[in-house]
């Protein structure tokens, strides 16, 4: 497999996983910081922390930041303080105003995406709907989306390309996309040292980017190569930034945190489809809720020759790939 563009200058998810060095070293680093973090809380915590704090002329926002209880330890009016500190970041750092949500999953809702391989064109309209949806950095260029080209009469991902150039489609090859798979048995989740990561009942595995430590295990765990690491300040221009976002999806991302797609729950769960699907020039993809019998994904799942890729893995995929 050749190397994802946006991420050239990382170690592949083998490589890390085989080089033991590599992995002393990140097991020292998330060490290091969960203790740094436990420190600072200590020395920090109660009305004279924060009277020190105030007392340096620090940005409250910054002691709000360092203080953050984790995204499922948060009730009402936390929610609201963070959305208000994340707006106002923004209205500082970009000059725009956002909206920050956080909608909740739906009862009766498990989401799922099934992609027609016989029908993708490899145009890459997708990749880049999404990362105009999701804030994404643009330099140092994220994309969630990979979109593989592969030659016809196989399915060897292991020498297919992700950074093709010129016509498509090509008459060899045929496009695979690939993204967040939001499995069901999840090794990202069982990787991050710190619980930023999980699974939410409606099926969308997400990252609290409050809470992230930046380690990379789930980045080195993930089978599908989905996950991505700010390793320099996020740049998008404010024309260019989505005002409509979301706690666990879309909202902008500091350096230093892992990032992924979320199946846009930010639109999904407010019953839109992903920005990946709507703007598939061919209707090569489909998403809905995998427990309505009635949906479409759900008949296509049943009906059509399915493909679930590195399903020998037993990580229980939720993204299904089908032909004609």
């Amino acid at each position: 497999m050749s190397d994802d563009p946006n991420t050239s200058s990382e170690p592949s998810a083998q490589e890390l996983v085989d080089d033991e060095d590599l992995a002393t070293w990140l097991v020292a680093g998330a060490e290091k910081a969960q203790a740094t973090r436990r420190n600072f809380l200590t020395t920090m915590a109660g009305a004279a922390g924060a009277a020190a704090i105030a007392s340096t002329g620090c940005d409250t926002r910054l002691w709000e930041k360092y203080t953050q209880k984790h995204y499922k330890e948060l009730n009402a009016a936390d929610k609201q303080k963070l959305i208000a500190r994340v707006e106002a970041e923004a209205a500082d750092r970009y000059g725009v105003e956002i909206k920050v949500g956080d909608p909740r999953p739906l009862p009766g809702v498990g989401y799922a995406y099934a992609l027609n391989l016989s029908y993708c064109i490899g145009c890459r309209r997708c990749e880049y709907a999404c990362a105009r949806e999701n804030n994404t950095s643009r330099d140092p260029e994220i994309h969630y989306i990979r979109v593989l080209a592969i030659e016809k009469g196989t399915m060897s991902v292991e020498e297919s390309e992700s950074d093709y150039e010129g016509a498509v489609p090509s008459p060899d090859k045929y496009y695979m996309p690939v993204q967040c798979h939001q499995c069901d048995h999840p090794p990202c989740v069982r990787a991050c040292p710190v619980e930023a990561t999980w699974k939410e009942k409606d099926g969308i595995v997400v990252v609290d980017y409050d809470w992230c430590i930046g380690c990379r295990y789930c980045e080195a765990a993930c089978p599908y190569w989905a996950r991505r690491f700010n390793f320099g300040a996020p740049t998008i221009r404010p024309s260019e930034i989505n005002p409509v976002q979301g706690l666990l999806s879309n909202r902008l991302r500091p350096m230093g945190v892992i990032e992924k797609c979320t199946f846009c729950l930010h639109r999904t769960r407010v019953g839109r489809y992903p920005a990946c699907l709507e703007v598939c020039p061919t209707g090569s993809r489909k998403f809905g809720n995998l427990l309505d019998p009635n949906s479409e994904v759900r008949q296509i799942i049943q009906s059509k020759r399915i493909f679930v890729f590195k399903e020998e893995l037993g990580t229980i995929p939720r993204f299904y790939y089908y032909f004609d």
